[in-house]
This record gives C-alpha cells, sequence and structure tokens, in this order.
C-alpha cells in the first residue's frame, strides 16, 4: 500500500488486540470497582495526571494520563479508573455522580474534551476519541460504538445546558 492510499484510508486498526485490550479494560476496572459490569467502558486519558495517583506508574515520565471510563446510565455515574497504556494495573476510581458535580460539558475548543466540574476549585478533561494506535502514550483499543454511545449518554444525562 503506497503512501497516498494510507494517507485516505487511514491506518487499520488490529482488531484482535484492541478486543484482547478491551477485556483487559474490564477485567482491571471490575477488579476495583464493586458494581462494575453495571458499567459501559471506553477508554480516554487526561493531561491533568495532578487529579489522581499515578504512584503506581512506576518512572512514567508522561504528563498523559490513561484513563479507564466507564459509566452508568440509571444511576447517571461516571467512574475514572486511571491505568497505564500496557494496562498491567490501575488505581483507585474516582466517582462522579451527576447529583454531586457543579457543572459537566463537553469542550470542542481547543481540546474537544469532556469536561466535570466536582467542585469550585478543580476539574476533569476526559480525551476519548473512537480509537488510538500510539501505545507508549495510550491504550490501543477501537471504540467507535463505545464513545458515541458515552458522547450521547454524556451530553443527554450529564452535561448541563
Amino acid at each position: 500500500m503506497g503512501i497516498f492510499s494510507r494517507l485516505f484510508k487511514g491506518p487499520q486498526v488490529d482488531m484482535e488486540k484492541s478486543n484482547a485490550n478491551a477485556k483487559k479494560m474490564r477485567a482491571l476496572f471490575d477488579k476495583v470497582v464493586p458494581d462494575g459490569k453495571d458499567y459501559k467502558l471506553i477508554f480516554g486519558y487526561t493531561e491533568d495526571v495532578s487529579r489522581f495517583n499515578y504512584g503506581f506508574v512506576h518512572g512514567s515520565k508522561t504528563k498523559i494520563g490513561n484513563l479507564i471510563v466507564g459509566w452508568n446510565d440509571a444511576s447517571m455515574t461516571i467512574v475514572v479508573v486511571p491505568t497505564v497504556p500496557d494496562l498491567s494495573g490501575c488505581g483507585e476510581p474516582t466517582y462522579y455522580r451527576r447529583t454531586d458535580i457543579l457543572k459537566a460539558y463537553r469542550n470542542k475548543y481547543p481540546t474537544d474534551a469532556f469536561i466535570i466540574y466536582p467542585d469550585k476549585r478543580s476539574y476533569i478533561g476526559i480525551n476519548a476519541y473512537d480509537w488510538l494506535d500510539d501505545e507508549k502514550l495510550y491504550v490501543y483499543v477501537s471504540q467507535e460504538a463505545e464513545l458515541a454511545e458515552f458522547t450521547s449518554f454524556f451530553m443527554n444525562r450529564f452535561a448541563t445546558k
């Protein structure tokens, strides 16, 4: 395949690897979230690593924080679990319940992120895309349908008007 056709088709997704990583994400999430099976999952990342304890990421120098993001439509809750690109471990979950947050919105400029303000002093910006292929920085996973479903949930149930 020539460079011209790659520019228009984009890189191919390795679905076997993507599915294996989705299963690892599920196993990590279910391990630290007691009712994890009740949540749907996407991979996201944040550049605001100070909100999470990344002490378990030994020697990590990255400014990107990898996140497993779960959402439950019935309870209108988002749970964020910090992880590492190879999914070899994770940190403790942080819960965002719709009734407990001040503000939530989809920021289209400049970062295209899901923004949650749990209080007046801090916020979390979750970046999520249909798939990412830089395995040094991100979890390799294809999630086009999941991202569409999370976006709909966030905008219709979670975001403030």
